[in-house]
């Protein structure tokens, strides 16, 4: 198993995110969830994304389903570019 990368949301870009994940990163993004701390996990397997939690499992066909996830989560920092 890969080792996770544990960051806060807006700690990264999208894109900063989905190279990590294409190079064979997971990250643990930890965030509050109604006054509770919850952490996600993403991670890539070489076909399809990844966007879990205990409780919720999202899966993403391609790189851009995942960008539209992880940008709608707010778990993105907004690139500049």
């Amino acid at each position: 198993m890969n080792e996770s990368t544990v960051i806060e949301p807006g700690e990264r870009t999208a894109e900063e995110l989905l190279s990590g994940l294409q190079a064979g990163k997971r990250f643990i993004v930890q965030t509050e969830v109604l006054g509770s701390l919850e952490e996600l996990t993403l991670r890539f397997d070489g076909e399809i994304y990844y966007c879990d939690s205990p409780t919720i499992l999202h899966k993403h066909t391609d790189a851009e389903e995942m960008r539209e996830c992880i940008e709608n989560l707010g778990f993105a920092r907004d690139d500049p570019n």
